[in-house]
């Protein structure tokens, strides 16, 4: 009879471990499309602050901000392809808040730079 209940326990502990798993990695895949999505957004906007013929100096750091996200994204998929869901996901996440707010930095002086000049 213990047999059987030790059996069901590591049975039960062998899915929620699987499940738990399978979460993280959703979590991990969610955090990269967001990362992709962050780096398309910025991606598009400086080319438009490269349209309207922004100074480089106010690109630099959106530029550098790019480049170090897809360094972030890069190593969340490489997290992920180890089976590192919550490396992956942090490398993710951190390079989406960055990307993101180098977006709203750049958002922000292109649209000051905008009033300037008028």
């Amino acid at each position: 009879d213990h047999a059987l209940d030790s059996r069901q326990r590591a049975q039960n502990a062998a899915k929620l471990a699987a499940d738990g798993m399978a979460s993280a990695r959703v979590e991990a895949d969610r955090a990269i499309t967001a990362a992709v999505t962050a780096i398309g957004a910025l991606r598009a906007r400086l080319k438009s602050a490269d349209v309207l013929r922004q100074p480089a100096r106010m690109l630099a750091a959106p530029r550098q901000a790019l480049a170090d996200g897809e360094g972030g994204l890069q190593e969340a998929r490489a997290a992920l392809d180890r089976g590192d869901y919550r490396g992956a996901r942090a490398a993710a996440a951190a390079a989406n808040t960055a990307l993101t707010a180098a977006k709203t930095e750049l958002d922000a002086a292109i649209s000051g730079a905008a009033r300037r000049r008028r």
